[in-house]
């Protein structure tokens, strides 16, 4: 019968069994949903627009084709503060932000967010961003703490295979 389930089912499965005579029946529940709502829920990404910067396309662009890979996205507007955007990411129980910066400010922008993100204790939450950021104002960022930073002319699938590849590692290391 499990032959024809789903693999994640299976293992949900195999782990009930397992767990089922335990004492704390209700605790191994939980554990056992909770397991699976991290490994299969979908990836959920907050992009942003922080500071006067009013161009925008960009981070449409990226927003639908992240909703496109199967990532839920919620997209801020313009004109967010790195306090406004701390505060969606913990209300929307984001895996990663991504901030779109075109107007130079990346380097107030950046670390005030790594900073607020410190401070409510969200670090597992995956900082990238793009725009127009000179090399070396990226590897300082990086160093940081920020993911990677990506220039004009990367292509949407690299961005969505980094987001899935960090964020599906921090997974596991959750767990």
């Amino acid at each position: 019968m499990t032959a024809s389930l789903p693999a994640d089912f299976t293992a949900f499965l195999h782990y009930f069994k397992k767990y089922f005579n335990s004492h704390d029946k209700v605790s191994t529940f939980a554990q056992l949903f909770s397991l699976l709502d991290m490994q299969h829920r979908p990836i959920r990404v907050l992009i942003a627009k922080v500071g006067l910067d009013g161009h925008d396309r960009g981070a449409k662009v990226i927003a639908a084709s992240l909703r496109d890979a199967g990532m839920e996205v919620i997209y801020t507007g313009l004109r967010q503060t790195p306090e406004m955007v701390v505060a969606t990411a913990l209300q929307e129980d984001v895996d990663a932000i991504g901030v779109s910066i075109l107007s130079g400010a990346h380097n107030t922008v950046f670390p005030a967010i790594i900073e607020l993100l410190k401070t409510q204790d969200l670090q597992h939450i995956l900082l990238t961003g793009g725009g127009i950021i000179p090399e070396e104002d990226m590897k300082n960022l990086n160093e940081m703490g920020v993911g990677k930073l990506f220039s004009p002319g990367t292509t949407t699938g690299e961005i969505a295979a980094y987001i899935r590849e960090v964020v599906e590692e921090r997974r596991k290391n959750e767990d």
